[in-house]
């Protein structure tokens, strides 16, 4: 007699290979972790299979388990499809979400690929721009979600993780050891100032090896070791390595990611994607002070809401 799968324990097994935990994805489902480990254990019982390497210090896929997370997801999505056109359970709209460029990965995209695969009629339009221009489109209304890097905390805010400033540079470079330093920054970006003041008080030499008002010039410099330049940890390009320096640089200090949310974009596709910001930006949190995440206010509006 042909065996079904238990498609609950598919979707815990997704969302474990999505995440790279069983705590993170115990909290997308809302389910103790406990709940979920014993889904994953049925699920590799009823198989015969391990689908989870657990050595290590985090959970990564066995081979088995590649080869099934792939046919996983067509499954849920054709069961999630049905269920959507026999119950009349649509949810359809835009959600606008400004990010600034330096922290997008490597969050963002999983983020939207989650969003997409539950939710595939909204349509998830990502902004990626400076703190400064982003706040100001959010208070014309012109987003519903944005993130923001800054020093404090605005009303109607949300800290999610407060991370420091770290050297970067070129895989194996030696940019960072002459003097004066060279730099990498776009002209506008709010770490500049602060870095330069930071080497200054050190007693450092720099010079401005390279300007450009692009993200990936700057990332393609560094990466040539043309340059250096300092990132939010945790957030750091391709191609670049957090410099080993023992010292010889200054410490730069910590920034605020934050979170601001329209009054008006609520529903549960906009909890979902608030709740995995949340858990993608906190899972920065590491060396961040415990007192300054979750602070939040309640007086900022405008922005889209939800057709259900």
């Amino acid at each position: 007699m042909p065996r079904n799968l238990d498609l609950t324990a598919l979707r815990s097994f997704v969302t474990v290979a999505d995440t790279g935990g069983v705590t993170r994805a115990a909290g997308l489902l809302n389910l103790t972790q406990s709940a979920v480990s014993m889904q994953l254990k049925r699920l590799e019982e009823s198989l015969g299979r391990t689908l989870l390497d657990r050595s290590g210090r985090g959970i990564s896929l066995t081979a088995d388990g590649e080869q099934l997370v792939s046919q996983a997801r067509q499954l849920l999505e054709l069961n999630d499809r049905i269920v959507e056109r026999m119950t009349g359970q649509k949810y359809e709209g835009e959600i606008i979400l400004g990010v600034p460029h330096d922290i997008v990965y490597p969050a963002i995209p999983k983020v939207l690929r989650h969003i997409h695969r539950k939710y595939p009629r909204i349509k998830v339009t990502l902004i990626s721009s400076m703190t400064r221009l982003l706040r100001d489109q959010f208070a014309r209304g012109e987003c519903d979600v944005i993130l923001t890097t800054e020093q404090g905390l605005m009303p109607g805010g949300e800290t999610l993780t407060v991370q420091p400033l770290v050297w970067v540079g070129a895989p194996g470079g030696t940019a960072w050891k002459e003097r004066p330093l060279r730099l990498a920054y776009e002209r506008s970006c709010m770490f500049r100032r602060g870095v330069q003041e930071a080497l200054d008080r050190a007693g450092i030499g720099w010079e401005m090896a390279v300007e450009s008002d692009s993200a990936r010039s700057i990332d393609a410099s560094v990466g040539a070791d043309l340059a250096v330049q300092a990132v939010i940890e945790g957030t750091e390009p391709p191609g670049v390595e957090r410099i080993a320096h023992g010292g010889a640089l200054p410490e730069l200090g910590e920034v605020n990611i934050n979170l601001y949310r329209a009054e008006t974009c609520t529903g549960p596709v906009a909890d979902t994607l608030l709740a995995l910001l949340r858990q993608n930006y906190g899972a920065l949190q590491a060396s961040a002070p415990a007192s300054a995440a979750g602070r939040r206010h309640d007086d900022l509006a405008g922005g889209l809401s939800l057709a259900q």
